[in-house]
């Protein structure tokens, strides 16, 4: 069964930085799409980033662009979000989502990510 697992997060002060890993395991077949994601409590879950498998293409939302970079090592299984210049505003649950290419997705269960001084 595909499994996602994140780490990295934890408390950092604001302009500090955080790298999140995403290790997959259990693909019948390559993926589509990672993609990061957050929820901050009452707020709906956002889209952070996304790379492709086929040929590493990025996206960025604009909340974050020029702040983290999403990354990828094949031999891995692995994804990172390099988080730098934190705010408090990055503070949430971030989670790891993997496409296939039959529209199924996964999830993993989340790091905490807490940007407080």
């Amino acid at each position: 069964q595909v499994q996602l697992v994140e780490s990295g997060g934890g408390l950092v002060q604001p302009g500090g930085s955080l790298r999140l890993s995403c290790a997959a395991s259990g693909f019948t077949s390559d993926y589509y799409a990672i993609c990061w994601f957050r929820q901050a409590p009452e707020k709906e879950r956002e889209g952070v980033s996304c790379v492709t498998n086929s040929d590493g293409s990025t996206l960025v939302a604009d909340s974050v662009e020029g702040r983290f970079t999403i990354s990828r090592d094949n031999a891995k299984n692995t994804v990172y979000l390099q988080m730098d210049s934190l705010k408090p505003d990055d503070t949430a649950v971030y989670f790891c989502n993997a496409a296939d290419f039959v529209g199924r997705t996964y999830w993993g269960q989340g790091t905490q990510v807490t940007v407080t001084s």
